[in-house]
């Protein structure tokens, strides 16, 4: 059965990863992580979200080693390195969850009119948004701009939230394309070493944010409405990054 492409971008996690699951469950699973510095512009992956991404993408590619799967990192334009690991797999699909920023709106919807145009199966989905976008506007078809009449329609509009598990087994195509090293992206500063501080502070990945989360509820949700204010305090959820690059839905 040929493989599926799943194009992680800011969803690096594989539980509640809805592109992922209906892969599993369709047949074999080719995981590629893109670092495209050329269709974003001026908006690339700046400095501190890079050391993120390096070890948020090292404990990604360990959870899905657990799981049977190798974590394919290429480089360069995504369209051209999409194409390059459909001749290299034989894969007829490719799944990929949203993103939303017009830069990235631009060139999926590119690549899934040149793909579908070849013939190759495109599927996309909702990985990040409560709702997305289009689905909830207001009675002269406009964006809501004041957030309790927003939340009242949104609240109609809610699917079931429950947040699906990791698959226990992520069936492998029978050959491996070649992956870069992560490494040989050289994401990490080094002269100076900026980011030193950070480790200490910070844990990328799905399992930091998991823990960051629970943290949050058992130690500050309680005082949050007053504490929210002092962000020299530990009163906040300081998801903000993880939920950046999808390690936590």
């Amino acid at each position: 059965m040929p493989p599926i492409l799943v194009w992680f971008r800011q969803d690096l996690r594989l539980a509640d990863n809805p592109a992922l699951s209906a892969a599993v469950k369709q047949g074999p699973v080719v995981p590629v992580f893109i670092l495209d510095d050329e269709s974003p512009g001026a908006w690339k992956t700046g400095g501190a979200a890079r050391w993120w991404l390096h070890h948020s993408l090292s404990a990604l590619s360990a959870d899905l080693e657990k799981r049977g799967a190798e974590l394919i990192l290429r480089r360069g334009r995504a369209d051209k390195v999409i194409d390059d690991l459909l001749r290299e797999t034989n894969a007829e699909a490719v799944h990929w969850n949203r993103l939303y920023e017009p830069w990235a709106i631009a060139r999926d919807t590119a690549i899934k009119s040149t793909l579908e145009a070849r013939g190759v199966k495109v599927r996309s989905f909702n990985a990040a948004l409560l709702n997305e976008p289009w689905t909830v506007k207001t009675g002269d078809d406009g964006p809501f701009k004041v957030f309790t009449p927003y939340w009242r329609a949104a609240s109609k509009h809610l699917e079931d939230g429950t947040p699906k598990p990791a698959p226990k087994q992520i069936p492998a195509p029978d050959t491996t394309p070649r992956s870069d090293n992560l490494n040989a992206w050289q994401l990490l500063p080094t002269k100076p070493n900026w980011a030193r501080s950070f480790a200490p502070v910070w844990t990328p990945g799905e399992a930091g944010a998991r823990k960051r989360l629970a943290h949050f509820v058992e130690h500050a949700l309680a005082r949050y409405a007053d504490g929210r204010d002092r962000p020299d305090e530990d009163n906040t959820s300081r998801l903000s990054p993880h939920l950046h690059w999808g390690e936590i839905g």
